[in-house]
């Protein structure tokens, strides 16, 4: 859903066992005809077997009964792991279904031909109408160049736009700091003043963090960031990446003084919690950069409800930008043998019940234009985050991913980079350099396998 794998799977499992019962016990969908039973070489009679790969806490034992009762298939889970689909995939013997971040990994599977070209579907399903997708469904397509353009290869099943944040008034009370605007972006500089202020310390040690940062890792805070500065931290060809540049060096150094400052988890001191909310919830958090997503954790606690509030993504100033990291869905293996069974689980999943539990549950935006009228809105808290992700809508933008190199391979570098010359009081410079070598000799290797 672009971070560290602890927060990430710990966040996205809480998500996913909070929100899944809310759509795991859904019945027959009118979307959802009865699958040809001979697609994968059944006999007459015999069900088709839909082989999915995804995480247990995302499509968990009741969604997959309610998904066989819908569709008539028999679906055979494997847990997701990186290793193993690419495996399957150099084997050619891969999932029907495999769950993706759109954001960050369709370039690199569609680069490499692994992608089914899902425009003919789009095309004929009266379910899923190009017309009505989401924006950030986007990221799910790819030119062989940019994002954005050519075939779509997939579909999130929701999303947020990950660099706005969340924040408590209680804790900003207690300080006698003015409530963050709910319309107007914050500057970033203006955003660390205040976690600086924020912060308690007792016996040298964090009490309280000013500022949760970086949840959805470095990489992608920091590609966010040289893009609200008007630039790219990626070549125009993709090929290779500048931290120098003045956009980027800009970010860097932000980062840089938060992660020295230590008023919030950073890659030198990582949350004991792992991840934001458990630290939120106890009141020891005052900003938690999440995007609409965390609303479904705090709604879920009346007191902590009662003293959030949601805010747009802060910006450099030079082109306002409210990027997704994630846009969690599916993608269709080329080689996957039952593409037309696979679709139909799409219809049902993204275009079905499924898909409008999801968004009355308040864990994600939905990935469908007509069913954004459905995002809970009747509590103080519901309609004000409402509010203000509606107007946060129009600076949605796709950043573009390299295909030479996968997220975890470059905020592995970040991660052993950072915290040593960060200690060592190493400048920007420096770390942009020791960045660009590691980080490009990646790319380049990268793009000799590619051909």
């Amino acid at each position: 859903m672009p971070m560290s794998k602890t927060t990430s799977l710990d966040r996205r499992r809480f998500l996913a066992l909070s929100a899944g019962t809310a759509f795991a016990a859904t019945g027959l969908s009118a979307c959802a005809a009865s699958v040809n039973s001979d697609e994968d070489g059944g006999g007459s009679g015999s069900k088709t077997t839909l082989t999915v790969m995804s995480q247990d806490n995302e499509l968990d034992k009741k969604t997959i009964q309610a998904a066989e009762q819908a569709l008539g298939v028999k679906i055979r889970f494997i847990t997701f792991d990186d290793t193993k689909l690419n495996a399957m995939l150099a084997a050619k013997n891969p999932p029907d279904l495999v769950r993706g971040l759109g954001a960050t990994e369709t370039p690199y599977f569609a680069a490499r031909g692994l992608m089914e070209d899902l425009d003919p579907y789009f095309a004929k399903s009266s379910v899923l109408k190009s017309s009505d997708l989401d924006p950030v469904n986007d990221v799910w397509r790819y030119d062989g160049r940019r994002q954005g353009a050519g075939p779509r290869y997939g579909m999130a099943k929701d999303y947020s736009q990950d660099q706005m944040f969340w924040y408590r008034t209680d804790l900003f009370d207690a300080a006698k700091l003015d409530h963050p605007s709910a319309t107007e972006p914050l500057s970033y500089d203006e955003w660390l003043d205040l976690g600086k202020r924020l912060v308690k310390r007792r016996l040298g040690k964090v009490k309280v963090y000013g500022l949760s940062a970086t949840s959805l890792g470095n990489f992608s805070t920091l590609m966010g960031m040289t893009a609200s500065a008007g630039g790219s931290l990626f070549a125009e060809d993709m090929a290779s990446l500048d931290f120098s540049s003045p956009e980027a060096l800009k970010a860097l150094k932000w980062l840089l003084e938060y992660t020295k400052a230590d008023i919030g988890p950073n890659v030198a001191n990582p949350n004991p919690d792992g991840w934001d909310w458990p630290t939120y919830q106890a009141n020891r958090m005052a900003i938690a950069c999440d995007g609409y997503w965390f609303g479904g954790a705090i709604g879920g606690d009346p007191k902590v409800a009662e003293v959030s509030r949601f805010a747009p993504a802060p910006q450099f100033g030079g082109t306002r930008v409210s990027p997704t990291f994630g846009a969690t869905g599916y993608w269709i293996p080329k080689g996957a043998k039952n593409k037309d069974a696979a679709w139909k689980f799409f219809e049902w999943y993204f275009g079905g019940q499924p898909a409008k539990d999801r968004a009355s549950s308040g864990w994600g935006i939905p990935t469908l234009k007509s069913l954004h009228s459905q995002m809970p809105q009747g509590t103080a808290l519901q309609k004000q985050a409402f509010e203000v992700q509606q107007q946060e809508l129009d600076y949605f933008k796709v950043l573009t991913f390299t295909p030479y190199a996968q997220l975890a391979a470059l905020d592995s570098t970040l991660n052993q980079v950072l915290p040593p010359m960060v200690k060592s009081g190493a400048s920007a410079g420096k770390v942009a350099d020791k960045l660009n070598s590691l980080m490009n000799d990646q790319l380049a290797k990268g793009k000799q396998v590619l051909g």
